[in-house]
């Protein structure tokens, strides 16, 4: 058995403030261990996929993310060959099977660490975790987790998710908390996705949607908020998905009918600890491939995943089942 140590890239989102601050403690505990590694300092929207897809290519084993859920998504679509042709109908390959994707949580909500673990975890945790991957990888914790494949405008733009994709008013969130400036990028996420929720809230128009699941059920109703799940957390910990399991093979998928903006509002509260799904507007489906569709331009929905803006519906998602590999 090969004992020679995985070749690691380092990605850091150095537009973020708390990344920017954790690289030098992580850089420090890798090099105080005599790890060997590559850095990418990120630039720019789509960085840390092109980084993470060259890297792989070339034959690296291991890349290791300092960010939060958006850059660590944006590292996983570079496991999948996603800037190749992929027909109708079928996914993007991986570019390499046995390559792994290392977690170093510093960003605003850490959702999908969150979910890993059950809960927020010092980064020193995972700094650890890291470090022993590096020693010993065939003996060390993973987790193989799917992935979700989604496509927006009518097919237009494809992506790759790893956690939770919000449809309508959750992704009007998620672009306010991305153009939110340094004022309220010192609050902690949590309060920050707050003051996002609430400013989308007063914007906001319910519109009527068609979701299709498996290609057998449809709903049709208005709607405000819609998500598909492969994690449990979105939003700095809130629970949209407390069934969800990231290897289960299955897409969560939630949708909100005829709830009025003031009921969202007050149901907050109760998505952060999972119990929204005891309300009988909310409709939760396990699935393994969804559609969601809106009659008109004037009516498309916008849609974020794991933080990312990706465009607006109609839209279309499969799972991927077992086709990541986590270091824990």
């Amino acid at each position: 058995m090969d004992a020679r140590p995985p070749r690691m890239l380092v990605i850091v989102n150095h537009v973020a403030a708390k990344a920017r601050r954790a690289w030098p403690a992580i850089k420090s505990i890798l090099t105080e261990n005599e790890i060997e590694f590559e850095t990418h300092v990120t630039t720019r929207a789509g960085d840390a996929t092109d980084a993470a897809r060259a890297a792989l290519r070339a034959g690296c084993e291991l890349v290791a993310v300092v960010g939060g859920d958006g850059t660590l998504s944006e590292a996983a679509s570079g496991f999948f060959a996603l800037d190749e042709s992929v027909a109708i109908g079928d996914v993007p390959s991986q570019i390499s099977s046995k390559a792994a994707l290392a977690i170093l949580p510093a960003g605003t909500g850490d959702d999908f660490a969150r979910g890993l673990r059950g809960g927020r975890e010092p980064l020193e945790s995972w700094a650890s975790a890291l470090v022993n991957y590096c020693r010993s990888p065939h003996e060390s914790k993973t987790r193989v987790v799917d992935v979700i494949y989604g496509s927006a405008n009518d097919g237009a733009n494809s992506f790759i998710c790893i956690n939770v994709v919000t449809v309508g008013l959750g992704a009007q969130v998620a672009g306010r908390v991305a153009a939110q400036g340094r004022m309220m990028q010192s609050l902690p996420g949590e309060a920050r996705f707050v003051a996002a929720a609430c400013g989308a809230l007063l914007a906001w128009r319910e519109r009527t949607v068609r979701v299709s699941v498996d290609e057998d059920e449809a709903i049709e109703c208005r709607s405000n908020l819609l998500a598909v799940a492969n994690g449990i957390y979105a939003g700095g910990g809130m629970m949209f998905a407390p069934a969800a399991r990231v290897d289960d093979g299955k897409l969560d998928v939630l949708v909100s009918c005829n709830i009025t903006r003031a009921t969202i509002l007050r149901e907050l509260p109760r998505i952060r600890r999972g119990a929204h799904l005891s309300n009988p507007n909310v409709r939760a489906i396990a699935a393994t491939r969804v559609s969601i569709e809106t009659s008109g331009d004037d009516n498309a929905l916008p849609i974020e995943a794991d933080g990312n803006v990706r465009g607006q519906t109609p839209a279309r998602f499969r799972i991927m089942p077992g086709a990541l590999r986590i270091v824990l």
